[in-house]
């Protein structure tokens, strides 16, 4: 499946760093097109995916979502929400299709430009040279806690989303899961659903219904053309890039997450977390209003699809709207962790990015790469995978071949320059 590490060449015309789904997608076309090019991926192809999701883990987007270029979803349940160890199934077949020339075990230690136009790699097996780079290494790099969780005390055990795989981590006790996205809100039900006690901090992400008038939301959504949005014409503009997904699930054959249905099971919801005080955690008194805008979130969803119905004649069952089943009480929160006998905290509040190994004059006052749909400053310098690099599809597998086969097209336009340039 891939090359064997210390037989990498001293230059290529194109470098893809990375070896996820975007660092893949960018390869097939580079293959077909017959573009001498190598893959360099830091562990596994697939890594995220295999050691970074927790046990019961599935896609919250349908099967017929993934369309990998060349490689669309030709599975039994093009309906369904592939699970762990199918979407790793899915990458090695699209893999095995093609034969990308990946070296697996190779991280990058710096990107530079050198004086003579030609671009440096410098990686853990070695220096090598490439006339044109893709940085397809998405955009969640460093795993975040912070700085409040120091004044946990010692005995409680607090690990990063990205580590959880299931409650048997845990010793027997209460847990406390911070941070309400599509992670924290699944794992909050992971060990819910497990019979395990839970107490959820719940911030500002938004949700959405699963299903709406006889269908899959998505299936609207994608009819309406939402997925192909370009980010410049969103509502947001370049500001939804930071935006948390709305939290739902692929878990039971998809359904909603209704955190006030969990609340009335037992599971305990607070507002968001503000400190930390001699092993006492303290709430802010926005619980009701973190709930009641991501009904909200739902809802408006929900008038934008009866809109199109209506605009379009379409015959759908009507459907009534959602009523809350509980409502939380006024004011803030605290628990003390030892009295509430909590023996675990999963940190669930995202990654932030890191391109600090790249030497280029190529991004913003934040730190995130100044580009238009994954083409740099820089020439011969490209990004891909990254969330809504384009389109809200950009960062999963419903939209990284557009983006790839876009950047093909500025890959080979540059090649062709270059070469014109010699002759």
């Amino acid at each position: 499946m891939s090359a064997e590490p210390g037989k990498l060449k001293d230059h290529y015309s194109v470098v893809v760093i990375g070896g996820g789904q975007a660092g893949l997608s960018m390869s097939y076309h580079l293959t077909h097109k017959e573009i001498d090019h190598v893959v360099l991926e830091r562990n596994q192809i697939g890594h995220s995916w295999r050691n970074q999701r927790w046990d019961s883990f599935c896609l919250v987007t349908p099967n017929w979502q993934c369309n990998l270029p060349g490689f669309p979803y030709a599975g039994p349940e093009p309906k369904g929400f592939m699970k762990k160890a199918d979407i790793v199934a899915y990458l090695e077949a699209f893999v095995a299709s093609f034969q990308p020339p990946v070296f697996e075990g190779v991280a990058v230690k710096q990107l530079r430009k050198l004086s003579d136009g030609l671009f440096e790699i410098q990686s853990t097996h070695g220096t090598l040279t490439a006339k044109q780079v893709v940085v397809a290494v998405g955009g969640y790099h460093k795993p975040r806690i912070p700085r409040v969780s120091e004044k946990v005390p010692a005995h409680i055990r607090q690990i990063h989303s990205s580590e959880y795989r299931n409650p048997a981590q845990f010793s027997e006790g209460n847990i406390l899961v911070i941070g309400s996205g599509q992670s924290g809100c699944q794992i909050a039900e992971d060990f819910h659903l497990a019979g395990r006690h839970v107490h959820l901090s719940v911030g500002s992400a938004p949700r959405v219904a699963r299903r709406y008038r006889g269908r899959d939301v998505v299936e609207w959504l994608a009819d309406m053309g939402h997925y192909d949005m370009p980010v410049e014409l969103h509502p947001q503009k370049e500001a939804v890039r930071a935006k948390a997904n709305h939290y739902v699930t692929g878990r039971d054959g998809g359904r909603d997450i209704d955190l006030r249905v969990r609340a009335k099971e037992g599971m305990q919801l607070h507002g968001r977390l503000i400190n930390c005080v001699d092993g006492v955690m303290h709430f802010a008194d926005d619980l009701t209003k973190n709930l009641d805008n991501a009904d909200q979130s739902s809802e408006n969803i929900k008038n934008i699809i009866d809109g199109f119905i209506a605009e379009n004649g379409i015959s759908a069952p009507n459907e009534a709207r959602y009523v809350p089943v509980w409502t939380p009480e006024d004011g803030g929160s605290c628990i003390d962790l030892i009295a509430e006998n909590i023996t675990g905290i999963v940190w669930s509040v995202g990654f932030e990015s890191s391109f600090d190994w790249i030497d280029l004059p190529i991004f913003n006052g934040k730190g995130y790469p100044n580009h238009y749909r994954g083409v740099s400053r820089e020439p011969g310098v490209y990004f891909l995978g990254l969330p809504w690099l384009h389109t809200w599809g950009s960062g999963r597998f419903s939209g990284i071949a557009r983006d790839s086969e876009f950047l093909l097209a500025q890959i080979e336009q540059q090649l062709q320059a270059v070469l014109e340039g010699v002759n």
